[in-house]
């Protein structure tokens, strides 16, 4: 999750995140891929250039009673067996 704001000089950066990691898949030059997203401020490029995600690896301690396998699937990590006895 990318901060909305540049921590330094506070300009909203959060809009351009979703152009900026479809640009940057392919092998094109990232200082031409932020002017013509008209980020020209230093430390505005530094908050799109050196963002890793992350919340895939911290989603699999969201909640104590899920788990995150392998294969990215979030299943319940407490299984509930009821037993049922009957009086009739």
């Amino acid at each position: 999750m990318l901060p909305l704001r540049c921590f330094t000089c506070n300009n909203f950066i959060g809009h351009t995140w979703d152009e900026f990691a479809k640009g940057r898949t392919g092998e094109s030059k990232h200082g031409k891929l932020l002017d013509s997203l008209k980020i020209k401020r230093i430390c505005c490029r530094r908050m799109l250039l050196t963002h890793v995600e992350i919340i895939d690896d911290t989603v699999m301690y969201s909640n104590k009673c899920t788990v995150m396998d392998e294969s990215k699937t979030i299943f319940d990590s407490f299984v509930k067996n009821s037993r049922s006895t009957g009086c009739d």
